[in-house]
């Protein structure tokens, strides 16, 4: 299994700079002139990204109200979509690289970020984590 490779504060500057790449893409690759889908899903993520990365719980977040994990999760379903977006949307032809490396660098990121449930282990809660379970007071929890 491969390690993660991105740490945590390293993940937060990218995550806002990304963030903030998303959101001016448009004007500093100049396909704002396209319109529509081009247009306006990466400024969408974006600012979804930007939103994100000041309510994680990392390093560089701000309210710490996401937990990292779920963070990485919709960096990898957002940047899948975003990935796709050109071919989805039928506008490859005028515009694709910009939508395609931004998301393969949110892929990689939510993937290979420390902490990041797609390389972790997942490992066995405390039995009784103070929250009362019927399982855990039978013990049907230490099978595992």
């Amino acid at each position: 299994m491969m390690k993660p490779f991105i740490s945590k504060t390293f993940y937060g500057v990218i995550n806002y700079a990304v963030a903030l790449l998303l959101i001016a893409s448009p004007w500093l690759f100049h396909f704002a002139q396209f319109g529509g889908a081009a247009l306006f899903l990466p400024i969408i993520i974006g600012w979804f990204q930007l939103i994100m990365a000041i309510f994680s719980k990392n390093p560089l977040g701000f309210l710490d109200v996401f937990p990292m994990q779920m963070h990485n999760c919709l960096d990898v379903l957002t940047g899948s979509f975003l990935l796709a977006l050109p071919w989805t949307y039928s506008f490859s032809s005028q515009v694709w690289a910009p939508h395609f490396f931004l998301g393969l660098v949110l892929i990689i990121m939510g993937v290979f970020a420390d902490g990041s449930p797609f390389l972790t282990k997942p490992h066995r809660a405390l039995p009784e984590a103070g929250i009362t379970s019927t399982d855990a007071s039978e013990g049907r929890l230490n099978n595992y």
